[in-house]
């Protein structure tokens, strides 16, 4: 089993994301003792931004690259690499206002390639990166009522967006709203862990 661990929190050894990441893949190599797990922590290494050189790069052909805009695709090249080979994706997604961080969306806007990851039909797009799990683990101050969640909805569109639809979301809720709620939302999601991989 190969799984891809993405970190995106900005707190490091304090993020509750990360914690509840960690818990999953614990659990995951525990059951898979020979499972390999690649980790990627965006939050303290940030990829670069999908900018206009990046643009520029990966419209250019190959052969007629620069090696500055060739060294710029090789690092998304790698990112999609990782997704490919995975057979388990675990995400930490904490709610930064009312989306997923910045260092998150970098790794969707990495791997999202057409004609690699997805691709378009007559029918409508196709994603790509079939037959794998994923497990997002997805943390914030409040608490949201699944009609009323801003942040899930557009992580689950990227996701199905690129074949991954096979998704289990992992909550940690009220983190800020005091010490009991806070206690009461890591032990729902310690559930909610137990729960997905038994």
């Amino acid at each position: 089993m190969n799984i891809l661990q993405i970190s995106s929190s900005v707190l490091g050894a304090n993020s509750e994301s990360n914690r509840v990441t960690k818990l999953v893949v614990d659990k995951l190599v525990a059951a898979n003792p020979d499972a390999k797990v690649v980790r990627r922590d965006f939050g303290s290494q940030p990829h670069p931004l999908l900018d206009g050189a990046a643009v520029g790069a990966l419209f250019t052909p190959a052969d007629q690259r620069s090696p500055e805009q060739a060294a710029r695709v090789a690092l998304d090249d790698a990112l999609i690499a990782e997704a490919q080979a995975a057979d388990v994706i675990v995400i930490g997604a904490p709610m930064y206002n009312f989306g997923m961080p910045a260092q998150l969306k970098n790794w969707f806007d990495a791997i999202a390639r057409s004609g690699v990851t997805f691709r378009y039909t007559e029918t409508g797009p196709e994603g790509l990166l079939k037959n794998k799990k994923v497990y997002v683990a997805t943390s914030r101050g409040g608490v949201y009522p699944t009609d009323a969640d801003p942040q899930v909805p557009h992580i689950r569109m990227l996701l199905n967006f690129l074949g991954l639809t096979d998704h289990t979301f992992i909550y940690s809720s009220g983190l800020n709203m005091g010490p009991d709620a806070a206690s009461k939302g890591k032990q729902a999601a310690n559930e909610a862990v137990e729960a997905a991989l038994a």
